[in-house]
């Protein structure tokens, strides 16, 4: 009964997780456009540097953005936080039903790292808070003066975390966390730095004060970094779902490469909405191309090793199967935790095998995910002749 609730507590999270993701990347891409399609204009107010006209739902929209603020404050104003707070609220409540409570099998790898529940829970808690911190005080260095050495900081930042975290959890769960690291980013910068700077702003032309424009330039930076983040973090979030992704010992090399990728694309879009043309939109595009493709093929699946003289027999095959395999994926599972097979796979025949062998072969073979946290101890020459029966049938 306690497994049927946490389906659906893990169901509801991960639809509300994605409703404010939705919401939050909209809000965020759609101001940075807003910011990088303002156009000089004659006769504009004081303290106004740009405005965008837009068309939408039968109406056209007229834009003004005042670089500090305005002489006085609007008798209306619309913030935007609680989407960013909301996703990543969900977010984590997400992590803590799926990995928190299943820890054993899906954030602890004793053939990575022997952890206790405890261990790999607060590890996993505290390089979120550890990684915050580090991230928001090389931002307030001189470092964070420079945009091209702040980048490469963050960028060598990210690379770290994703070999500390192949070094500890599974690679399933370490490139998870890489995306939730950079995640918190995101939300500590709206949350401590971005929203805080803002009041400060509306505080000040409340008193009448002119605002101080550092706190603008502050916020700027830090929603520049949300942009340039988001492709990564999403392909690490849905990772999870496709096992070419778990690449263990050179997980910093797949997350290198992504973040690489997704800063790229993004960079094609900033850079057209502020006006470029020529060489300076056309590089992204084939860039980007050219490393997922070498991402893709540096991920493909290699060939376990397998004594060209053994013999598989199918009673072999059957009984690895029902070993490692069916004690999940079975009609009336057996594993804890589990009331159903997953995705209603059902893996208690060689007929089922076969019928299911391309995801078979991926989740166990190939990538070697299943089973999850290998906790019936699943050794590669099982793998071995599991895949090559595969190959055959």
């Amino acid at each position: 009964m306690v497994e049927h609730w946490m389906d659906w507590a893990n169901l509801l999270l991960r639809w509300l997780h994605v409703i404010t993701a939705i919401a939050w990347i909209g809000s965020s891409f759609y101001f940075i456009w807003l910011d990088l399609s303002l156009r000089k204009a004659t006769r504009l107010p004081d303290g106004v540097h740009g405005e965008s006209w837009s068309v939408h739902g039968g109406g056209f929209y007229h834009v003004q953005k005042y670089m500090v603020a305005p002489d006085s404050m609007p008798k209306e104003l619309h913030w935007f936080k609680y989407e960013s707070y909301f996703t990543w609220i969900s977010g984590f409540a997400l992590l803590a039903v799926t990995y928190y409570w299943s820890a054993e099998a899906f954030l602890i790898d004793s053939s990575v790292r022997d952890l206790s529940v405890s261990q790999a829970i607060g590890i996993s808690i505290g390089s979120l808070v550890a990684g915050w911190i580090v991230y928001d005080v090389i931002c307030k260095t001189p470092i964070g003066r420079n945009l091209l050495l702040l980048g490469a900081a963050v960028y060598m930042i990210i690379i770290l975390a994703a070999v500390a975290y192949g070094e500890i959890f599974g690679s399933r769960a370490a490139l998870l966390h890489v995306g939730a690291v950079v995640a918190t980013w995101m939300t500590g910068n709206v949350f401590f730095i971005i929203i805080p700077n803002q009041k400060k702003v509306v505080a000040s032309l409340n008193r009448g004060e002119a605002p101080d424009p550092t706190l603008g330039q502050q916020a700027k930076q830090r929603s520049t970094h949300n942009n340039y983040l988001t492709l990564p973090v999403l392909f690490m979030m849905l990772s999870n779902h496709y096992p070419m992704t778990f690449v263990g010992e050179d997980l910093w090399i797949l997350v290198g490469l992504v973040v690489l990728i997704g800063a790229i694309i993004r960079d094609y879009f900033n850079t057209s909405h502020s006006g470029a043309a020529g060489l300076r939109i056309r590089w992204q595009w084939p860039t980007a191309s050219a490393l997922i493709i070498i991402l893709a093929l540096w991920t493909r699946p290699e060939t376990l090793a397998l004594d060209a003289q053994q013999v598989i027999t199918d009673q072999q095959v059957h009984s690895i199967v029902m070993t490692h395999c069916a004690g999940c994926h079975a009609a009336q599972p057996t594993a804890a935790g589990y009331t159903a097979p997953p995705k209603g796979v059902i893996l208690e025949t060689l007929s089922d095998l076969q019928k299911y062998k391309a995801q078979v072969y991926a989740q166990s073979v190939s990538s070697q995910a299943m089973p999850v946290g290998n906790l019936t101890q699943m050794t590669l020459e099982e793998r071995a002749i599991l895949g090559h029966w595969l190959e055959k049938h």
